[in-house]
C-alpha cells in the first residue's frame, strides 16, 4: 500500500503578500483588488501593457548579503524564502539522517531571467568584455533548487521540473512520487517565478495575451492575463513521519493527476485537461461528486478559460453545476512556474478554513462559461476536498486533489 503523504508547512512570496499570513489575507478579502498595479521594476515605453503582480516594496538586501546576491537570482531568493517559511512552518529540524532522507523539487517556467538580461545588457549594449562569472549557474532553472539544499543540507534527490504554467504543480507530483515510492520521508516541493523584466514582457506581448487592464478569469470582456511573481513551497511528508514527530497537519495530499495535451504549443485542448482531472479523482480513489471546490488554472484569457469549463463539466458532468470554482490569479497574477504550488496554498487554506476565495474583478457572465465561479466576494463552504489546476503551454496539464486532515 502507496504511503499517505500529508501537508505540513507551507511558505509563499508573491504579488499579493510577502508570507502566507499576507497571502491568506489578500486572497479573502472582499476589498478592493489592490494587487495588479503599474509596473515598477521596469520603465513601460515599447509596451502596451504596463501592470503586473510583483512583489512589492521588495528589498533584497533585507534577506541576503552582498556575497549571497552576486549568486542569487530574483528568482532564487523567492524560492529560498518560500522554502525557508514552509520549513520554519513545520518545525524541521534537519539532522544527518533525515538531511538524507529528504527531497528537493522546485519548479521554474523561465528561471533567472532578470540575470539573462542583465548579462545581454552588459555585454550588448554596455560593452563588457565577458558577463559575470556567475552568470550560468545563476541563470539556470535548477538554481533554485540546488541554493534550497544546500543553505538545509539536503542531500536527498533534488532537482528541477520545468514545464511552463505546470512546472510546480509537476514538481509537487513527482515529490508524492518521490514519497510514495520510499526515496524520501520528506520533500520540499514548490516553485519560483521572476520575469516582470523588459524582455520578458517584449515576448509575452508578442503572443497577444497580455491583459492591458486587469485579470478577470471567466468573465466576459476579459482581456487577458497579468504576469505576477514570486514563490510558494509546500512541505510534504509521509504520514507516519509526520505522526512520529507530531507536526501539524494541513491537509493530505490524495491524488495527482497529469497528462499532455499532445496537440498545439499555445492553443489548449479540453481532452488534455480532462485527462488531468480524471487521472486525479482515480489517483485519490473518489468521485467528481466528493469534490466541492476547484481552485482552476483560470489564466483569464478567453481561450484558456471556455476550455477549462468545457473540461469541468465533462469530468464532474452535473455535479459541475454544484462546484465552487474560483481563481486566484485574479489576485496573484499569473506567476508561470510558481502558480501551481501558490494555488495549492490557496487551496489549501480554503480546505482549512472552510471559505472559498473570489474570483476578483467579475465583470458580467460569459454564455461559454456557465459554472459558479463565486464572482468578486468569497463565501463560506464545506469543503471536504478540493482539486487544483495547471495546465500550460505544449499542453501540459496537473491536477492534484487535498483532502481535509482530521
Amino acid at each position: 500500500m502507496a504511503a499517505r503523504v500529508v501537508v505540513t508547512g507551507l511558505g509563499c512570496i508573491s504579488g499579493a503578500g510577502k508570507n502566507v499570513g499576507e497571502f491568506n489575507h489578500s486572497i479573502f478579502s472582499d476589498e478592493p483588488n489592490k494587487t495588479i498595479l503599474p509596473v515598477s521594476l521596469f520603465t513601460p515605453d515599447r509596451q502596451t501593457t504596463a501592470i503586473a503582480a510583483e512583489v512589492k516594496n521588495y528589498l533584497p538586501g533585507d534577506f541576503f548579503s552582498a556575497a549571497e546576491l552576486k549568486q542569487y537570482d530574483r528568482f532564487s531568493q523567492f524560492a529560498l524564502l518560500s522554502a525557508g517559511e514552509a520549513i520554519e512552518d513545520a518545525g524541521l529540524v534537519f539532522d544527518d539522517n533525515l538531511r538524507k532522507r529528504t527531497c528537493v523539487v522546485h519548479g521554474t517556467s523561465i528561471g533567472g531571467q532578470e540575470t539573462i538580461e542583465n548579462a545581454y545588457r552588459q555585454f550588448y549594449r554596455e560593452g563588457q568584455k565577458r558577463p559575470h562569472p556567475y552568470t550560468v549557474p545563476k541563470l539556470l532553472p535548477s538554481a533554485a533548487g540546488s541554493f534550497i539544499s544546500m543553505k538545509y543540507g539536503i542531500k536527498g534527490p533534488a532537482f528541477a521540473t520545468a514545464s511552463a504554467c505546470a512546472s510546480s504543480g509537476h514538481a509537487i507530483a513527482m515529490a508524492v512520487l518521490m514519497l510514495r515510492s520510499g526515496m524520501a520521508e520528506v520533500a520540499i516541493a514548490g516553485g519560483a517565478e521572476a520575469c516582470i523584466t523588459k524582455g520578458n514582457f517584449q515576448a509575452w506581448e508578442g503572443l497577444r495575451v497580455l491583459s492591458p487592464d486587469s485579470c478577470r478569469p471567466f468573465s466576459a470582456k476579459r482581456s487577458g492575463l497579468v504576469i505576477g511573481e514570486g514563490g510558494a513551497t509546500l512541505v510534504l511528508e509521509k504520514l507516519e513521519h509526520a505522526l512520529a514527530r507530531k507536526a501539524p497537519i494541513y491537509a493530505e495530499l490524495t491524488g495527482i493527476g497529469m497528462s499532455s495535451d499532445a496537440h498545439n504549443i499555445v492553443q489548449p485542448l479540453s481532452e488534455g485537461a480532462e485527462m488531468a482531472m480524471q487521472a486525479a479523482l482515480t489517483d485519490a480513489g473518489v468521485k467528481g461528486e466528493d469534490i466541492q471546490y476547484i481552485n482552476a488554472h483560470g489564466s483569464g484569457t478567453v481561450q484558456n478559460d471556455r476550455v477549462e469549463t468545457r473540461a469541468i463539466h465533462k469530468v464532474f458532468g452535473g455535479h459541475a453545476g454544484k462546484l465552487k470554482v474560483s481563481s486566484t490569479k485574479s489576485v496573484h497574477g499569473h506567476v508561470l512556474g510558481a502558480g501551481g504550488a501558490l494555488e495549492s496554498i490557496a487551496a489549501i487554506l480554503a480546505l482549512k478554513q472552510q471559505r472559498v476565495p473570489a474570483t476578483k474583478n467579475y465583470l458580467a457572465p460569459d454564455s461559454e462559461c456557465d459554472l459558479n465561479y463565486v464572482p468578486n466576494v468569497g463565501c463560506r463552504w464545506e469543503i471536504e476536498q478540493v482539486m487544483s489546476n495547471s495546465f500550460a503551454f505544449g499542453g501540459l496539464n496537473t491536477s492534484l486533489i487535498l483532502r481535509r486532515f482530521t
